[in-house]
């Protein structure tokens, strides 16, 4: 199969650009519907770097309709139910977005980002080990680096006043944003479908380290999971035949590219560093192994 072009910005003269996001496009349709387009771009350490990663957003949009579709008995998403060529029907101005483009609601997005951890990782590990703690939840003593936690936790952040970067905040910091009921029904829609999500995925041989989910609500008040869902993007996944406690597993996702960035001198501000060919190919390659494994049937 020929790898595809990549496509670094969305270029679609029928639609009004609403905002270009680190990784997507987003155009208006109309007062009720938008278009997003996942480009190849892919950000690190809050920085979008300059070169696109082949095929990336096709592999983040096909996971991320997956999830959707498979998780529709636990909340609404933000899909329409309209084919893209209603929305730009223009053939050759359409080739460019074909299959990294979606057609959503327009829906008011929450001001948290919903995190699931299950797994004692990354800046949860970190946290760990300062202060047994991780985002300010009591963990037991003698937790190793990677060990799957008792419970999976939810840590919600924001984005920090200068929109730039996440920051950590408790539950009850939530209420104050968005009110109990709504912060109540988003921590449990998160845990829901972390739960369900990693069951399936090891069955697949992947396990969900951890997540994001962004939610947003209707004119009415109505919940609906929006963005992505359960993407190398979003989450970190860790092979189930090469996870081992104590270490810092191999993964499906963009780890492999913040670990190469970690051995570069770069301060992780703008602009970010050019990623080698055979980097940004063997990303490419963990991501489509990620799409396969979880996304085609046994």
């Amino acid at each position: 199969m020929t790898a595809p072009e990549a496509l670094y910005q969305s270029s679609l003269s029928s639609l009004k650009l609403r905002t270009r996001g680190k990784v997507r496009d987003i155009y208006d349709i109309d007062d009720n519907y938008m278009l997003i387009v996942t480009t190849d771009r892919l950000s690190a350490f809050d920085v979008i770097l300059p070169d696109p990663i082949p095929g990336k957003g096709h592999v983040l949009t096909s996971i991320s309709n997956f999830w959707f579709k498979k998780m529709q008995h636990v909340m609404p998403n933000h899909l329409a139910n309209i084919p893209l060529e209603q929305v730009v029907p223009d053939a050759a101005e359409r080739a460019q977005i074909e299959g990294r483009a979606i057609v959503v609601k327009c829906l008011k997005p929450l001001p948290v980002e919903a995190i699931v951890r299950g797994y004692l990782i990354g800046s949860g590990w970190k946290d760990y080990q300062k202060s047994g703690t991780v985002c300010g939840i009591k963990l037991p003593e003698g937790l190793q680096q990677a060990q799957q936690l008792p419970e999976a936790i939810y840590t919600p952040s924001t984005k920090s006043a200068a929109e730039q970067h996440d920051e950590n905040v408790s539950f009850e910091q939530t209420v104050a944003l968005i009110g109990q009921d709504l912060a109540e029904k988003v921590r449990d829609a998160s845990l829901r479908l972390y739960k369900e999500a990693a069951a399936y995925a090891k069955e697949r041989g992947i396990i969900i380290a951890d997540t994001k989910f962004e939610f947003g609500v209707d004119d009415a008040g109505v919940l609906y999971l929006i963005d992505e869902a359960l993407t190398p993007d979003s989450s970190r996944f860790w092979p189930s035949d090469q996870y081992q406690v104590g270490i810092s597993p191999p993964s499906f996702d963009k780890q492999y590219i913040r670990d190469y960035l970690e051995t570069l001198d770069w301060d992780k501000t703008v602009p970010g560093p050019s990623l080698p060919a055979d980097v940004a190919a063997y990303c490419a390659e963990k991501y489509r192994e990620a799409e396969i494994r979880l996304t085609q049937e046994s």
